[in-house]
């Protein structure tokens, strides 16, 4: 089995793309390593039972973070553990700058519009969402519940925005980047 990496672009929504990585085997015929597959997101736990099913693989799933997964593909580099992994798209580019990925094309890259895909196949869309507020409200206080973006700069508000850490979970790098969008900022500030 060749190993594999999953990643996620930003273009106003959260994608995923896959990527391929390293050039030797890591686990055996009956069962595949995957970093960053924890069965509560993106629907991971029933595609890592349906892999089983169809394919007879089992994928234990994997807790990492986007960050998390590519410092051990890093430091693994040497000799790969991982057959897959799903990561944002912005560490999916640093593994294939470091040349840590291999081209692969999956069955419908071709319909794949062009800027949600790796011409040569390093990495692959393969799911979209919108990014969105999710609100405690207990913890508002009496406060209204932000309506837009705009209302996290309120008073109110102030010390009760939270988010993932932006420079390890991809996630949290969409909602620092859809944030600063709104807000008038750009990728360069």
């Amino acid at each position: 089995m060749k190993p594999v990496i999953a990643a996620t672009p930003f273009a106003t929504l959260l994608l995923a793309a896959g990527l391929l990585l390293g050039t030797a085997p890591a686990a055996s015929a009956a069962d595949a390593i995957c970093y960053n597959c924890p069965t509560e997101w993106a629907d991971w736990g029933a595609m890592l039972k349906a892999i089983k099913a169809d394919t007879g693989v089992d994928v234990p799933p994997d807790n990492k973070n986007s960050g998390q997964a590519m410092a051990q593909i890093i430091a693994e580099k040497a000799s790969p553990v991982a057959d897959v992994t799903y990561v944002g798209v912005t560490f999916g580019i640093k593994l294939k700058d470091a040349g840590l990925t291999q081209a692969y094309k999956p069955k419908g890259f071709d319909q794949v519009p062009a800027g949600l895909k790796d011409p040569e196949g390093h990495w692959t869309t393969i799911h979209s969402g919108t990014l969105g507020l999710f609100v405690n409200k207990d913890a508002l206080g009496g406060a209204p519940v932000p309506a837009c973006w705009s209302d996290l700069l309120k008073p109110e508000y102030k010390g009760m925005v939270g988010y993932l850490d932006p420079s390890s979970a991809f996630v949290g790098y969409v909602g620092a980047v859809g944030v600063n969008s709104a807000l008038g900022g750009s990728l360069d500030d």
